[in-house]
């Protein structure tokens, strides 16, 4: 079995690619960075609420506390496996618009019998206030912490009762996907970069105290998903 400490490495390094100034996005540049990722999230949230297969996602969007959205999660690994990637979360306010972004990590590592490499898009729909107030803290483990579901697929589909409802496509090969053990924490230098001053999941998405309005397409066209029929 692989010590603890070699899969706390793998999880650190997973985490600094996601990161790294070798990456398609510099440190300096991390304002530009954010809104790219807004930008995707936009994208791949419309692309999975037209697809029929989704059904249930784009029926109960209007019904969720929040969204966040991957627009890349990196996995690979042979025996010991490690996946990470970056995405937004908005939230829902009474009057059905939205508020945000905040900016999130997703990464884990996994042991067992698995091979392969695997590029995926992940959308997951927070149901419950526990699943909110989770995401309200600096980091936690999914299926730990709090419980997640597969989001279900197909015309009359139904999904089983979690705090979050995931759904995921991917590229690649890879055995026994799951988003069980990933941990999500929150990405402050990106936060910091998007809205010009050191702010907290909170202070975005609660007391609503900042605002770009560089997130207003992307804000808006969550709600007209949310309200599509």
């Amino acid at each position: 079995m692989f010590p603890k400490k070699f899969s706390q490495l793998l999880l650190a390094i997973i985490t600094l690619l996601m990161i790294s100034p070798s990456g398609a996005w510099a440190k300096s540049d991390q304002y530009q960075e954010a809104q790219t990722l807004v930008t995707q999230c936009s994208l791949v949230l419309k692309d999975f609420c037209s697809n029929d297969d989704y059904q249930w996602l784009r029926n109960n969007l209007k019904n969720a506390k929040a969204v966040m959205v991957v627009p890349q999660r990196l996995r690979g690994g042979f025996i010991l496996g490690g996946s990470g990637g970056t995405g937004t979360l908005i939230s829902q306010n009474s009057d059905g618009s939205w508020t945000g972004p905040a900016f999130y990590t997703m990464g884990g590592v996994s042991l067992g019998l698995q091979a392969g490499a695997e590029a995926s898009q992940v959308v997951m729909l927070v149901m419950s206030k526990k699943g909110m107030d989770s995401l309200l803290t600096t980091s936690f483990k999914l299926g730990a912490d709090i419980s997640v579901a597969a989001g279900p697929v197909g015309a009359g589909a139904k999904a089983s009762t979690a705090d979050i409802i995931a759904y995921s496509k991917s590229k690649g090969v890879f055995g026994g996907l799951s988003l069980d053990g990933s941990v999500i924490a929150v990405r402050d230098a990106l936060d910091k970069a998007y809205y010009k001053k050191a702010v907290s999941p909170s202070d975005i998405l609660i007391a609503k105290s900042v605002n770009n309005p560089a997130s207003i397409s992307y804000r808006e066209t969550v709600q007209k998903l949310a309200n599509s029929k």
